[in-house]
């Protein structure tokens, strides 16, 4: 018997016992999801099935004794080295050979000033629940320290669905609960809200100890397609920006604002509509994937800085953050 029979069987079998354990409603994602994989790598996807193997391990894991996240997270590196399979599994979904990293310049600045002991946020949009991976896997090469040590501002769904926890162990996080599932369900309100105050204050120390790069998407969700069909990059919430900001002022030490474009949405799109309730479909492609980092934003001097309503102010600034990320996509999409 060859190997890939062999690797097959050992799949089929793995299938077999999870549908004695799980939902139905998980069950079907999963079939649907390593269907998808399969298609999607075509004849590399044999070499792939211990990944996969390793994926349904760990997350039928996660049914019965879910993984307790704390407002800070650091990865999961033994006795499972959980950033190493994540990466593992992304990357045969990269089509490596037409992905690109631009503003490569920008970057490497960023990475200077890193370590110089200053601190950066990335102000992003979110497209898959892979980002983090996807990101890793484009600046291992020449940047591998912000590859590894890259802090992802995290909301609920990634670090409580089965299936994504085992992505979200292998990442360092900052767990908070956005606006959008704060009040849901409502008992649980009070709870959430302690546990975003931990957060903020891990962050805040964070930045005082400076040398940090933090990832994250103040619009507090992913991407989505328009009534037309058209990726949108989703408006970026004022607040969450001019919270980080006010944090980074607290530490006292130099904090470069970076916006970071991602298209990355064809490789892991999120369902046409927000739900609130864990265990969306998931459906995979292999694609290139593209980012693009821009120079330091000035979050003193922008346009509409000159407006004395603080209010007005702030929505000034996140609509130039946004402008420069959403020009950013619409150059990288051109590329696909």
């Amino acid at each position: 018997m060859d190997k890939k029979s062999t690797h097959e069987l050992l799949l089929l079998e793995a299938l077999r016992v999870l549908k004695k354990k799980l939902p139905a409603q998980y069950l079907e994602i999963i079939l649907q999801f390593v269907g998808c994989y399969r298609d999607a790598l075509g004849t590399l996807f044999d070499a792939a099935i211990p990944h996969i193997l390793l994926f349904l391990q760990l997350s039928e894991a996660q049914f019965f004794t879910p993984f307790t996240f704390e407002p800070y997270h650091k990865k999961v590196r033994h006795p499972i080295d959980y950033y190493r399979f994540s990466l593992d599994f992304i990357r045969p979904l990269l089509d490596a050979e037409h992905s690109q990293v631009f503003g490569t310049n920008n970057l490497d600045l960023i990475a200077q000033k890193l370590k110089q002991g200053e601190n950066a946020i990335l102000l992003a949009n979110h497209q898959t629940e892979t980002d983090p991976q996807v990101i890793a896997i484009l600046l291992e090469k020449n940047h591998p320290e912000i590859a590894e040590h890259l802090i992802y501002v995290a909301g609920e769904r990634v670090i409580t669905d089965p299936l994504a926890i085992p992505f979200s162990m292998g990442c360092d996080l900052l767990c908070i609960y956005s606006r959008r599932y704060i009040d849901y369900p409502s008992e649980l309100k009070a709870k959430k809200q302690l546990h975003n105050k931990s957060t903020m204050e891990k962050m805040s120390r964070l930045l005082q100890e400076g040398g940090k790069i933090i990832y994250v998407a103040p619009s507090g969700g992913r991407d989505r397609k328009n009534a037309q069909g058209i990726v949108e990059v989703a408006p970026f919430d004022p607040d969450s920006i001019e919270m980080f900001y006010l944090m980074a002022k607290k530490a006292k030490i130099p904090t470069h604002f970076i916006p970071l474009a991602l298209a990355t949405y064809d490789l892991l799109p999120p369902p046409d509509t927000i739900q609130r309730e864990l265990g969306e479909k998931r459906t995979a492609k292999r694609t290139p994937v593209f980012l693009s980092f821009a120079p330091p934003f000035d979050m003193e001097c922008f346009p509409g800085a000159e407006e004395p309503h603080k209010i007005r102010r702030r929505q000034a600034r996140a609509l130039q953050l946004w402008t420069a990320v959403h020009e950013m996509y619409y150059k990288l999409i051109s590329c696909t």
